[in-house]
């Protein structure tokens, strides 16, 4: 048997769906006389008899019935294909996969990616927190769609955007004498306990510059890689830190108290996909998206 024309098995489809010619004619746009040529071929190729006729109207015999069960599964399945198409097209549905160093997937990201998704009720997410290094392994190995990580990240396969840079802010205990000043600078940390970022970081290296050039010196009792970590510690009476002011707000409210600094280090980090194609449209529209929202949440930190 050739293969069946897809037009005969639409125009099948129609007369059970109405029960008769005229209505299925007008589902599938096309002419009365056109359905019952399609429907006497098809039923000429199957060797069956598809419908009797009761006044009016035509019935499905228990071998259309039959068939129509598995013409229906076909045609859901072109539907949803159809529908997921137009879903992707407009951007409300698929799948994206991101990477995060944990100054932003600490509580920043997350909380837009949250609204991010609310708009987009189909699309799909998982979201990782990474230090940069593993960020940038993840995108050139496929590992994830989007990466967001330190700006000086940089890899073969993988393309870079630079996002807003953020000014490193001033942490301290709430109880600390330096709590009440509106601003601080590098003269104000001397001889201080200082909650150090670890050496693998290009911020640490920016923060130790300032200090030696302004011939500060800082009692280096504590190191760690993340922010969070020194935010903490901070807010335990350990020290007093530089943090991105991404961590600094999330932890603003767990005992510490947050200062801009001065002279302005800044946080630089950028967004990273695979440079050996283009990014998903979704993930074209969630960098857009995300540097729109940095740029606001930047120009609202306190100032002096």
């Amino acid at each position: 048997m050739r293969s069946l024309n897809p037009r005969q098995v639409e125009a099948f489809r129609a007369v059970v769906l109405t029960g008769g010619v005229g209505m299925a004619a007008k589902l599938i746009n096309v002419t009365q006389p056109a359905v019952s040529r399609m429907i006497r071929d098809l039923q000429q190729q199957l060797g069956l008899t598809l419908f009797e006729r009761r006044g009016t109207g035509l019935v499905p015999t228990s071998e259309a019935l039959s068939l129509y069960a598995e013409v229906e599964r076909a045609f859901v399945g072109l539907d949803r294909i159809s529908q997921m198409a137009t879903e992707l097209r407009t951007r409300r549905a698929g799948f994206l996969r991101i990477a995060a160093l944990p100054a932003l997937a600490n509580g920043f990201l997350p909380r837009f990616a949250g609204q991010f998704l609310t708009e987009r009720p189909k699309l799909d997410l998982v979201l990782s927190g990474l230090v940069s290094h593993a960020v940038l392994a993840a995108v050139a190995q496929g590992q994830c769609d989007l990466g967001f990580a330190e700006a000086s990240m940089e890899h073969a396969a993988v393309q870079t955007e630079r996002m807003p840079a953020a000014p490193y802010m001033a942490v301290l205990p709430q109880a600390h004498r330096l709590a009440r000043k509106k601003r601080l600078r590098p003269a104000d940390f001397e001889g201080e306990s200082f909650i150090s970022l670890g050496h693998s970081s290009v911020s640490r290296f920016r923060i130790d510059r300032v200090f030696a050039e302004h011939g500060v010196r800082r009692v280096m009792r504590i190191e760690t890689p993340l922010s969070e970590i020194a935010c903490s510690l901070a807010g335990s009476g350990a020290g007093v830190t530089l943090c991105d002011p991404f961590t600094a707000t999330e932890y603003a409210t767990r005992g510490i108290v947050v200062r801009p600094f001065e002279p302005r280090v800044d946080f630089e980090f950028a967004a990273l996909y695979a440079a050996q194609r283009t990014p998903p449209p979704v993930a074209r529209e969630f960098i857009d998206s995300f540097r729109a929202h940095i740029a606001t949440f930047l120009r609202r930190l306190p100032r002096r």
